[in-house]
Formats: C-alpha cells, sequence, structure tokens
C-alpha cells in the first residue's frame, strides 16, 4: 500500500514548482519594488537548486522530456509572448514609430548577428556557417525577458513610455526576423556553393515564412476580432471568457504557423496585432490583469525548468568541441554583452526617432536579453542539421570521429547558447538593482531616497515629455481617440 504512496518524480515537481510561485506572488511587489529583481534569475537559480546536479529533485531526462518537447514548450510559451506584446502596444503604433522599430530590426540587428558571429568564430576557432548560426541564435531579444525588465513597476515607471514599447515591440518582432538570419549559415553548411540555396533561403525564408507568416497572423487576428465582436454584440459570451479566447488565439496563431511552415513567432505576433488594432478588445478587458497572470505563470515556470536543464558537464572541453570551455565561454559572453548592441544603438541615436539622448541609447542598448528565443532557435538549428527538418533527434547521442563540421557544429551550438541565455538572465535579471543603486549613490545624500533605491523619479538624461509614445495609452485603446 505505501509503495502506491510513493511520490513520483513529477509529483515532486508539481510541489516544488507551485511553492516556489506561490512564495514569488506573495512577495512579488516587493521583490520587483524593493529589491529591484525580476523573476527569471530567482527562477533559474531554482531551477539549478532542484535540478539534477545539485539536489536532483527535477530531472527531465528521467521523465522523457527530450528536445523535441523542449522545443514545443519553448514554442509555445514564446509564441504566446510574442502575441500578448502585440496585444499590449498601443493603438496603430506601427503606423506612428515604424521607422525606430525598422532600425533596430534592420541595421542593428543585423550588427548584432555581424559582430556575435565573428566572436564566435574567433574564440571557438569554428568554421564561418556555424558562427554564424550562434550569431544567429543570439541576434533576437527575448520577449519574456524583456517584459520581466520592462512591466508594470517602480522602474519602469521610471523609463520613458515610448522606450519601453520600443525594446517591447522589437522583441516580439525580431524572434521571427532572425530566422532568414539563422538559414544564412545553415544553407551555407549544408549547400556550400549552391546557388539553389539562395533561391530557397529567399522564396521559403524571407518570403514565405516571414512575409506571407506575418499576413497570415494579421488576418487572423482581424478575423478573431469581428468574430468575438459579433459573439459579444449578441451576448453569447461571457467576461470571463475572454482569457480563454486571448489565449487560445495566441495558441492558434502558433499552430497555424507551425501547420503551414510559416513562421510560428511571426504569426502569433501579427495576430496579437490584428486582433488589437482597433483597441475595442483592450478597452473590454482593461479590468482583468491576465496578461500579468499568465506572464508569471508561464514565464517562471519556463525559466525553472531551464535551470533544471542547463548543460553544465558540455561547458568544459570535449574531443568533439575541444575550444569549448568555461573560459572561452565567459570571454564569449563577456564580449557578445558588451559589443553586441551597446555600439550599433549608440552610433544609430541621432537617427533613430524614438532614441533621443546618449543615456537612451545605452539604455536600450544594454536591455536586449537573450532567453527562451535563443534556445528555440538553437535546437532548431540542430534539428535542421541532424534530419533536414525542423524535428531534432530527441537526443544529439554520442558522437564518432572523424567529427565533420555539421556534427561539430550541432555539440556546440547547444552548450554555447545555453551559457550564454544563462548569463543573460542573471545580468539583465539584476541590472535594474544595479541602475537603482547607482543612481541612488550618486545623489547628494539630502536628496536620496530613505530606502536604498526607492527613487520614483525619472531616469537622468532622458526626455519624459514631448508625445513620441508619452501620450499614448499603456495599452491598445485604453486613453481619449484624441491620442491617436
Amino acid at each position: 500500500m505505501w509503495s502506491q504512496l510513493e511520490p513520483t518524480p513529477p509529483h515532486i515537481a508539481y510541489l516544488t514548482i507551485s511553492s516556489f510561485l506561490i512564495i514569488y506572488a506573495l512577495f512579488s511587489q516587493f521583490i520587483k519594488n524593493n529589491l529591484h529583481l525580476s523573476e527569471p534569475p530567482l527562477a533559474v537559480l531554482f531551477g539549478i537548486l532542484l535540478g539534477p546536479y545539485v539536489l536532483n529533485v527535477i530531472s527531465p531526462h528521467e521523465w522523457g522530456l527530450d528536445d523535441r518537447m523542449r522545443q514545443e514548450i519553448s514554442r509555445v510559451i514564446v509564441g504566446i509572448q510574442c502575441f500578448a506584446v502585440g496585444i499590449e502596444l498601443p493603438k496603430l503604433y506601427f503606423t506612428r514609430h515604424w521607422k525606430s522599430v525598422l532600425f533596430f530590426l534592420g541595421p542593428i540587428m543585423t550588427f548584432s548577428w555581424a559582430v556575435t558571429s565573428l566572436f564566435a568564430f574567433l574564440i571557438f576557432r569554428i568554421d564561418i556557417p556555424t558562427a554564424l548560426i550562434i550569431g544567429a541564435c543570439l541576434s533576437p531579444t527575448d520577449p519574456l525577458l524583456a517584459a520581466s525588465v520592462l512591466s508594470k513597476s517602480r522602474f519602469s515607471e521610471r523609463v520613458p513610455r515610448r522606450l519601453k514599447h520600443l525594446l517591447s515591440a522589437e522583441s516580439a518582432c525580431n524572434d521571427g526576423v532572425s530566422f532568414p538570419l539563422l538559414y544564412i549559415g545553415l544553407m551555407a553548411l549544408k549547400f556550400p556553393g549552391r546557388a539553389t540555396a539562395v533561391r530557397h533561403w529567399f522564396l521559403i525564408t524571407v518570403l514565405w515564412q516571414c512575409t506571407v507568416g506575418l499576413l497570415i497572423g494579421l488576418i487572423i487576428g482581424r478575423g478573431a476580432n469581428k468574430v468575438l465582436r459579433f459573439a459579444d454584440s449578441h451576448k453569447y459570451i461571457s467576461q470571463p471568457s475572454f482569457v480563454v479566447f486571448y489565449l487560445l488565439l495566441a495558441v492558434l496563431g502558433v499552430g497555424v504557423g507551425s501547420i503551414l511552415g510559416s513562421d510560428d513567432f511571426l504569426v502569433a505576433f501579427g495576430a496579437g496585432v490584428g486582433f488589437a488594432h482597433d483597441s475595442w478588445f483592450s478597452k473590454k478587458t482593461k479590468s482583468l490583469p491576465f496578461h500579468t497572470i499568465i506572464e508569471m505563470i508561464l514565464n517562471s515556470s519556463m525559466f525553472v525548468f531551464f535551470g533544471t536543464i542547463i548543460p553544465w558537464h558540455s561547458f568544459v572541453p570535449r574531443d568533439v568541441t575541444p575550444t569549448c570551455g568555461t573560459w572561452q565561454l565567459l570571454l564569449f559572453f563577456i564580449a557578445v554583452l558588451l559589443l553586441r548592441r551597446i555600439p550599433i544603438v549608440y552610433a544609430l541615436q541621432r537617427i533613430i526617432p524614438d532614441v533621443r539622448t546618449a543615456r537612451e541609447a545605452l539604455f536600450c542598448g544594454h536591455f536586449g536579453p537573450m532567453g527562451v528565443g535563443a534556445l528555440f532557435l538553437a535546437i532548431e538549428a540542430r534539428a535542421q542539421l541532424e534530419t533536414g527538418t525542423s524535428r531534432p533527434l530527441p537526443n544529439p547521442g554520442n558522437p564518432v570521429p572523424p567529427y565533420s563540421e555539421k556534427v561539430r557544429a550541432i555539440h556546440l551550438v547547444w552548450p554555447v547558447i545555453c551559457f550564454v541565455v544563462l548569463g543573460s538572465t542573471m545580468v539583465h535579471g539584476v541590472s535594474v538593482l544595479a541602475v537603482c543603486l547607482i543612481g541612488h549613490y550618486r545623489r547628494p545624500k539630502g536628496e536620496r531616497a530613505p530606502l536604498i533605491a526607492a527613487e520614483v523619479d525619472a531616469l537622468d538624461a532622458m526626455e519624459h515629455e514631448g508625445g513620441g509614445g508619452e501620450s499614448e495609452p499603456d495599452i491598445s485603446g485604453t486613453g481619449d481617440d484624441s491620442d491617436d
């Protein structure tokens, strides 16, 4: 009888993860507004503690959660977050701020890809296609980590609204836009010197997956908006069902993108933008904080899960990856953190409409975290190299020498991306505290807040008045139509 009551590892995971979320929920305001910490680094540390390398309470490998499951989990969570950003952006945002978003998705993202690839090539001493793959995985910013920094808190209120909207819009778009960059490296590794690869890349990746994927998402969103309006006008739907509709529509966008072979994230983002284009949904659900609820449950759970799957054993040199050691990974991460975005944003600051001062350029350049989207792209890259499709093998297996460049790429990309995501989660998770502490001690003693880092006034050297986003509502349609 007692043997039947013995808890299984998943049962222990239910207990431990829910306990973490409950404790964090009880003290979330204190943690965000007084300690200036976001939940991702805490969740990752909790996952590491419970993972197979410390307490071994949660061991996803033993449960059968292989790389295919990781891929689908990350796909759905990033897709929902991209959809959520599309909902939360101000009404007609892209008609007003398309130039700024285009700068971040164009020259800034391309520079990030090129610089990251260069550092990967030099530090890990790998071939150019593999370096391009690593650069593409780390070129986009992560909507989950960006949301944790830019979500409602004492610090976020000190940041100009136009910058928060710009970074949110960028993070939702560039996970999908990174696919063409990723496939440049993949095509170069799989089809060296073939002109057909270029045609395939342009027609399939750029036109079909990205361009048509975004249009499909916009059509889905517009259609869902009309259907929901009809149901609401005829009293067919209850208010709580709006929450379910929101979540299911996000998953629908991911599903449609996957089935059509299009870009899941751009389909989901386009669905969110199309769904909220007229601000009606935001007005109807203004009092329902379901976005925050979904964000906390999904994002925190994802980062706990990431903490349990970090491949610590791959952070040391192996036969197949002899140049992937701790010092190389640390050097690579520092170089990426300092030079991936900050120089190019600073250089283009004068021509980006929504970035008006050098301090704002430094802020936007630094807050470009790398997270779950990078993990998804790394698994996608491995799948393409292993099977030629988007479905990876359950586990990479043990390679047999001599090692080809493709085999080396399969075994190098994942540990490099995981190390950088781990570092980015920690650094960007505590950056808010660092900014607040620096600002606190730079003030004369008589002007400091009673508690350390408890200031509520606007950040220095940033413009906080004069349109360009400040007059826009926090979410679509929550302000007067005159603002539009």
